[in-house]
């Protein structure tokens, strides 16, 4: 295997919450409106130091995508997925774009979200992106 290089982030950035390696630049955050299983989901013009497992078809809530999976290369925990393909004309705009999971950052302020979708709510909230259910 390869040597692994790690670009980091100045400014605002979402972490990996296992290991703190830099993943996104808080101003590549294209909306803050998106479900995973764990909850809520960013999806991301860019996203680096990430490692991508096979291209598969997985049913989302919009229909059937083709997706890779993405893995943190600090820590290798599954941190997200990048969009392939899209079945439809209205949904293309997610190619080539990522989803992380919410609960598996850390916020550009360092806070991180608790797990407990119903009651989601910050510690060491930031006030900018705020979530209080």
């Amino acid at each position: 295997m390869g040597r692994v290089f790690v670009t980091y982030l100045e400014g605002r950035k979402y972490s990996c919450k296992y290991c703190r390696t830099h993943l996104a630049s808080a101003d590549a955050v294209l909306s803050k409106g998106f479900q995973c299983q764990h909850g809520r989901a960013y999806l991301f013009d860019k996203v680096m130091n990430v490692t991508t497992g096979t291209k598969e078809e997985r049913m989302m809530m919009t229909g059937i995508h083709t997706v890779v999976d993405l893995f943190c290369t600090g820590c290798g925990s599954l941190v997200g997925w990048k969009y392939e393909t899209a079945p439809e004309k209205n949904l293309r705009y997610k190619v080539g774009r990522s989803i992380l999971e919410r609960m598996k950052l850390l916020g550009p302020n360092g806070n991180q979200y608790l797990a407990d979708e119903e009651n989601q709510q910050h510690i060491e909230s930031d006030g900018e992106d705020e979530v209080l259910l």
